[in-house]
């Protein structure tokens, strides 16, 4: 399933106890510095993820401690604990920041009026969100173990819920033709297994190139069952790169 690689379970650590923190070390480090490059600036929490998550990545979660994070930004682990109450919570912030990717990107998925006409802008965004969040796919790639002991809440599952429920009453609907949906699931299927799962193969394939397969792959999936603009009642919004240019014409 789509969600599955998110399924995880456990437990959330506590804040720590401990002799009481330094204010100072507690503030949010100082405004972040607008270079001028157009790129909003980033909360301190929001590089704290950051660069947890290239540690995760490059050193795995197991030997990264809190400490080399804080390290990395320049202040104390004390300053982290104060946005974090543990490593876990980190990870956790990690994969929601994963699910809200592709909660976005399928967003609409759970509404009774989206038909096989919306299946290509959906896999468009979709591959979009995949592709410029590539670290995070890989992340839990190779912590699969750390993401299994921790435990999602109960908010999280229900939006996991919304999300299947909407697809699986998108396949069961019997007005689009069965061919139709079940190209539409193998073409969601090719997309998401470009860079879930199968991720840490790709991985140094650049981000346009796999984009553009990506695309290339759920087109040809999807060309032969969609209408065309004009024809029938559904208009299909082209998308996946206007349906890879007509599959090629």
């Amino acid at each position: 399933m789509v969600l599955g690689a998110c399924r995880v379970a456990s437990k959330i650590s506590v804040m720590p106890s401990g002799p009481a923190r330094d204010p100072a070390d507690m503030v949010d480090s100082g405004p972040v510095v607008d270079t001028g490059s157009g790129v909003a600036p980033r909360s301190t929490r929001e590089r704290i993820l950051d660069i947890a998550l290239e540690l995760f990545n490059t050193r795995g979660y197991d030997k990264t401690s809190l400490r080399e994070i804080a390290e990395r930004l320049g202040f104390s682990k004390a300053a982290v604990y104060y946005h974090f109450a543990s490593k876990d919570d980190i990870l956790l912030a990690l994969h929601e920041r994963l699910h809200a990717v592709l909660k976005d990107a399928l967003t609409g998925m759970e509404q009774p009026d989206t038909g096989a006409g919306m299946w290509p802008a959906l896999l468009d965004r979709l591959i979009d969100g995949m592709i410029q969040n590539r670290e995070l796919f890989v992340l839990h790639e190779r912590n699969r173990q750390a993401f299994e002991q921790l435990h999602l809440t109960k908010k999280h599952e229900g939006d996991h819920q919304d999300f299947e429920k909407g697809l699986r009453r998108l396949m069961a609907d019997e007005s689009i033709p069965l061919e139709t949906r079940v190209r539409m699931a193998c073409s969601l299927g090719a997309v998401t297994l470009g860079v879930m799962i199968t991720g840490e193969a790709f991985a140094e394939v650049p981000s346009a190139t796999l984009a553009g397969i990506m695309r290339s792959i759920a087109a040809d999936v999807l060309h032969p069952c969609l209408p065309r603009s004009g024809e029938g009642s559904a208009e299909v919004p082209m998308t996946v790169h206007e349906l890879s240019l007509g599959a090629s014409n």
